[in-house]
């Protein structure tokens, strides 16, 4: 039986004063290096009786910031849906997960106070493992001399790491994943992940002019702004079946039939036909085909679609599920 999962949206936690074992991060993507992380954290919360616990942020601080400034550009693309990175951190055995709300309170914060409120008062820290470079704190005035500082006054430590290199020596980060996701090169993204790239959600009702085309989809809604690269994909699809089904994929917002359409995922199973609406599903993308186009008519979409299909049908001949 799987240890339970504590998720917290506001601290301090109302239901135990266990002590904590914490790191602090944005973790989108929870990747191979996000995971080396997570795995000191799980190893010594079992090695000395504290709660493994992540802290994370949503919105993304950059992304309050940008809004806050008119500078929607600069918003970081979304790796990971909100649902799956408390999946994805779970399954590193992370047993309590504060996704703490990033407004401008917290942005206010005087660095004392958010260690005293959410550390201390909030978590029970004992232990925190975070990055060299971690700031925090109103104007990021709070550094790793401050933590360690009231860590011996609160009585916690402090573990700082290092950046997490790949076997070439390249820093695997986020943003690394990010540029790999933005030009479909799903080798290196899974290589970042060490999995297939994924995005799961409930199926939702689309327009239905795909199954009227010939070509029913399951469609989900997709964390905006996406770092994957708008275009049709080869995928499989799990939890409709025993095992995952073979699809293609359409991410984008369908310029043929709409102007301004918002974005979602169309996934096209082959030789299924199964009622889905309202079911949770996990779309991995395992090939990137081609972007997408605005077609001049509907004859044309049909056939790029066939092209799509028999591309599809010649991976799962050639690679399996």
């Amino acid at each position: 039986m799987k240890p339970a999962l504590s998720l917290y949206r506001t601290l301090p936690r109302r239901d135990t004063r266990a002590a904590s074992a914490l790191t602090i991060g944005n973790f989108d993507g929870v990747h191979l290096g996000h995971q080396a992380i997570l795995a000191q954290v799980r190893e010594h919360a079992q090695a000395h009786g504290l709660e493994p616990s992540v802290m994370t942020f949503s919105p993304h601080p950059r992304a309050f910031f940008a809004r806050r400034g008119g500078r929607t550009e600069l918003i970081p693309t979304q790796i990971s849906s909100l649902r799956d990175k408390v999946a994805l951190l779970a399954a590193q055995g992370m047993r309590q997960i504060i996704i703490q709300r990033f407004d401008q309170a917290l942005a206010d914060m005087s660095a004392e106070d958010f260690i005293r409120q959410l550390l201390v008062e909030g978590l029970n820290t004992r232990w925190l493992l975070v990055g060299q470079d971690f700031r925090y704190g109103h104007k990021r005035s709070g550094d790793i001399d401050l933590l360690r500082h009231m860590g011996r006054q609160h009585g916690f430590t402090v573990q700082t790491l290092d950046d997490i290199h790949d076997s070439q020596g390249q820093r695997i980060s986020s943003s690394a994943l990010r540029t790999a996701l933005a030009v479909g090169n799903l080798d290196h993204s899974r290589t970042l992940l060490g999995a297939p790239f994924r995005i799961s959600g409930h199926v939702i009702h689309g327009q239905k002019l795909g199954r009227d085309l010939g070509f029913p989809t399951l469609n989900l809604r997709v964390p905006a702004p996406c770092a994957a690269r708008s275009g049709i994909y080869i995928v499989q699809v799990h939890g409709l079946a025993d095992r995952p089904l073979p699809g293609v994929a359409s991410l984008g917002v369908r310029p043929t039939v709409t102007r301004d359409g918002p974005l979602l995922l169309e996934t096209h199973l082959l030789d299924q036909q199964i009622d889905a609406y309202g079911k949770l599903v996990c779309v991995e993308f395992l090939r990137f085909l081609r972007d997408e186009e605005s077609f001049p008519d509907l004859t044309t979409l049909i056939a790029a679609i066939q092209q799509d299909v028999l591309g599809a049908r010649d991976y799962f001949a050639s690679h399996g599920l």
